[in-house]
């Protein structure tokens, strides 16, 4: 740990078994011990002589920072276990990857494509929050023909249970017969692609994500996973430095 304290939700989250948003709800929830008593104060400072346990296991902050960029398959959670015994993410990494990493951001079981997985918390806050308006962009094939009509109301924003979809750009893929559609969005909504479609009548029948801030799939197939560059390490922090594509003072 560095000199300063930090909070607790922080610690957690540095200990690289879930987001700091999602540590928060474990301390809150009673879930996290602090020398052998619960904590639920996500802000409390966490001292170095503290012993933080969750689950019977005491947990340490990673000091080495991992970057991994996975093509996600279909039929894989993207959680870090699952009592049902489902295949996830983490069974596909078969344990070569010693520091304990969780995914940001979610794909749906049956959603395929990119998917960053890091012990940084920090970045993995930023990257999901869509005030950075971090770009992904999917592939995505249905069940008939996408309308222009239809294309154009996507573009507008359409008006879903939760409020309006903002889409940043969308358009059929070249060569398909219009029923392929790609699309870009920032936004970080549950199923928000899938509910966007199916709200106009359509069935999603694949979904790939094939950019997200500026990584791509190039050269890494489907289920197959490797470690981000420094030169895309330091992209993707610019990313988070900046705001509607502007930098930060």
């Amino acid at each position: 740990m560095s000199d300063s304290p930090m909070r607790l939700n922080k610690y957690i989250a540095h200990s690289g078994i879930c987001s700091r948003r999602k540590a928060a709800e474990l301390v809150k929830s009673g879930q996290i011990k602090v020398n052998g008593q619960i904590e639920k104060n996500p802000a409390y400072e966490v001292a170095d002589t503290d012993t933080i346990v969750y689950k019977g296991r005491k947990l340490k902050v990673e000091k080495k920072k991992v970057y991994i960029l996975m093509n996600k398959p279909k039929n894989v959670l993207t959680t870090t276990s699952d009592e049902k015994a489902r295949k996830t993410v983490m069974d596909i990494l078969e344990n070569k990857v010693s520091e304990r990493i969780y995914p940001v951001g979610r794909l749906d079981r049956n959603t395929t494509g990119l998917l960053l997985m890091t012990n940084d918390g920090d970045l993995a806050k930023k990257l999901s929050h869509p005030s950075h308006g971090v770009k992904k962009r999917y592939h995505v094939v249905l069940d008939q023909v996408v309308s222009e009509e239809h294309l154009e109301r996507i573009k507008k924003g359409l008006k879903l249970e939760d409020g309006v979809a903002v889409v940043d750009d969308v358009d059929w893929i070249i060569g398909s017969d219009h029923s392929e559609v790609g699309i870009e969005i920032h936004m970080g909504k549950n199923r928000i692609v899938r509910r966007i479609f199916e709200s106009l009548g359509y069935e999603v029948l694949k979904l790939d994500r094939v950019y997200y801030g500026g990584l791509t799939k190039k050269d890494l197939p489907r289920g197959w996973f490797r470690p981000l560059t420094e030169k895309e390490i330091i992209m993707l922090k610019h990313f988070t430095n900046t705001k509607n594509g502007t930098r930060k003072a």
